[in-house]
């Protein structure tokens, strides 16, 4: 089972019933954070997950309300008894901005390596530690800044019959489901010989502080889950948007239908938009499955039944 809690809704500011933007993700116990505001590690320990297994932190952008909240939630890290280097991605100068936050948080008893994000962004990362592989495109923010998608694949199921037709004896299945080619007898023995196609694995795609990028559709295609800005609800705030390199409702729910995602959690909320439930509708005409996301929300996706 895949779980995503969305950690804060907030854009800009923490308020008191909404914390910073920010997403949790976990797999088989291990545990991938998009962005951390200030507290964010508050949240975090309200949805229970734990702190240990958070094996990777990647961040959109260098703004303060994406960044602010890592001394805090490295510490916590640290206190729960991590001792296993952690990854931090962002754009070109991650080291330092991460480096220069810590000075308030020394000596922690795990390394931390760092992932820069070129400027035509990454594909197909695979986090270390973990089942989770990361893709990144450019956003469109007033500074670089990059929209992500996790995706766990899954293998084709194997083929006892297939083994035995081919007379690759037993000791050696296990082995050739995980991936491992070997010799015997003068054979090659390799996995696409018992393995089937690979089936539909799970996805969840992420982007905030942005205007709507031309080549997000293909980007997020496909995706179980797409949590996007939505930092106006209303309409005539588009100019607004605009001018401050963000989206409204309706232009999340554009890229949502685009992309062909299954559904979406809008998020980064502007602190005077009080009730972001009042322009779901601006959402929803466009793309049916639109959720207002709020501090919390969790949600597990299950694999395709085959």
């Amino acid at each position: 089972m895949f779980d995503v809690a969305l950690v804060g809704s907030g854009g800009m500011m923490p308020l008191p019933h909404r914390h910073l933007t920010s997403l949790l993700l976990r797999y088989e116990g291990r545990l991938v954070l998009i962005d951390c505001g200030e507290g964010n590690q508050v949240s975090v320990k309200q949805i229970g997950w734990g702190y240990k297994t958070i094996d990777c932190i990647c961040l959109t952008h260098f703004h303060a309300d994406h960044v602010a909240g890592l001394p805090g939630l490295l510490l916590s890290i640290a206190h729960a008894g991590r001792d296993e280097p952690i990854t931090i991605i962002g754009p070109v100068g991650v080291a330092h901005v991460v480096r220069s936050l810590c000075v308030i948080a020394p000596d922690l008893p795990f390394a931390i390596k760092f992932v820069e994000l070129p400027k035509e962004g990454l594909r197909d990362f695979k986090i270390p530690l973990t089942s989770f592989t990361l893709s990144a495109v450019p956003a469109l923010h007033n500074c670089p800044c990059f929209a992500y998608r996790v995706d766990i694949h899954r293998k084709g199921r194997f083929d006892a019959d297939k083994a035995k037709e081919l007379n690759i004896p037993l000791q050696f299945w296990n082995k050739l489901q995980k991936g491992k080619i070997m010799e015997h007898e003068g054979r090659t023995l390799t996995p696409n010989m018992v393995m089937g196609e690979d089936r539909k694995g799970l996805s969840v795609s992420y982007i905030t502080d942005s205007r709507p990028p031309k080549w997000l559709p293909d980007f997020i295609r496909g995706s179980d889950l797409f949590v996007c800005e939505g930092h106006y609800g209303d309409e005539e705030l588009l100019a607004k948007a605009k001018s401050h390199r963000h989206m409204i409702f309706s232009e999340a729910a554009m890229l949502a239908r685009a992309g062909e995602v299954e559904k979406m959690w809008l998020t980064h909320f502007s602190p005077a938009m009080q009730n972001p439930k009042d322009y779901l509708k601006n959402a929803r005409k466009i793309f049916p499955k639109s959720y207002v996301g709020y501090d919390r929300l969790t949600e597990t996706f299950g694999f395709e039944e085959d």
